[in-house]
């Protein structure tokens, strides 16, 4: 097996008398969606923070595309793309604009239109951030990851209150993200978003590590244990319902 993208072994978290991350041990594959999932209050947030090294860890040790976090923070800021909310922006600039901006803390030269094309807004280059749908923020904001070509990409909770077609189209992109090769690591509370999207899922609980596998095996595992659900599962959802009965096509997405 190729060496891994991400390599964590041993990370602890501690403020005070504190463990928000307690031990935590895993690699991701480049090319993977890596879903990390968990409760409120799991050592989610604080676990991608120190990865994206925006956090001292305590102890342990984190590897990111060979670099180790320690001695090649700047060099792991440069290969990495970090999800921003849209309170994030600056609200007197256009998405061009901001582009350009992102681009500049990068030192790199970008085609903007070309990015914006990525995520189906090459027709709002010259809209404010303000002036978008949820759904379009969402896909901005994972166009801000993209401006330095980076090899991994970190996306925390990205469909957090769109309606059904946008989470759907958000899901395709994200695929589409994947296919170019690039490594991805999300965080949601949708168990159908990580089921659907995720290589593997991480499950996180009191700052540790309690599950690391494929959504069939996780699933697999379970229904060994012999449980049953007490309902019968139809073959089409609600969701599923919605988006028929809208009539609308989801938007396509570029890639």
């Amino acid at each position: 097996m190729p060496e891994p993208i991400i390599a964590v072994k041993n990370l602890q978290k501690r403020y005070g008398n504190f463990d928000a991350v307690r031990g935590l041990t895993f690699s991701i594959q480049q090319g993977e969606i890596v879903g990390l999932l968990g409760p409120n209050g799991a050592g989610k947030t604080t676990t991608l923070e120190i990865i994206e090294t925006l956090k001292q860890k305590s102890s342990g040790s984190v590897q990111v595309c060979g670099y180790d976090i320690d001695s090649d923070a700047a060099a792991i800021k440069k290969v990495i793309g970090v999800q921003l909310q849209s309170s994030g922006y600056y609200p007197g600039l256009n998405l061009t604009q901001l582009l350009y901006l992102f681009a500049g803390l990068y030192n790199t030269t970008i085609n903007p239109l070309q990015i914006l094309s990525l995520v189906n807004l090459a027709d709002k280059a010259k809209a404010k951030v303000k002036e978008l749908s949820g759904g379009q923020r969402q896909r901005f904001s994972i166009a801000t990851t993209l401006v330095n070509n980076p090899k991994v990409i970190f996306l925390d909770e990205p469909t957090t209150g769109l309606d059904p077609q946008a989470r759907r189209s958000l899901w395709e992109l994200i695929k589409a993200i994947r296919a170019t090769g690039t490594t991805i690591v999300l965080t949601t509370h949708y168990m159908d978003e990580a089921e659907y999207l995720c290589d593997r899922i991480a499950i996180m609980d009191q700052g540790k590590l309690i599950a690391y596998d494929s959504p069939d095996a996780l699933i697999d595992q379970l229904l060994q244990q012999g449980f049953e659900r007490k309902k019968d599962i139809k073959a089409a959802t609600l969701e599923d319902v919605f988006i028929a009965l809208t009539g609308h096509q989801l938007a396509p997405v570029a890639g």
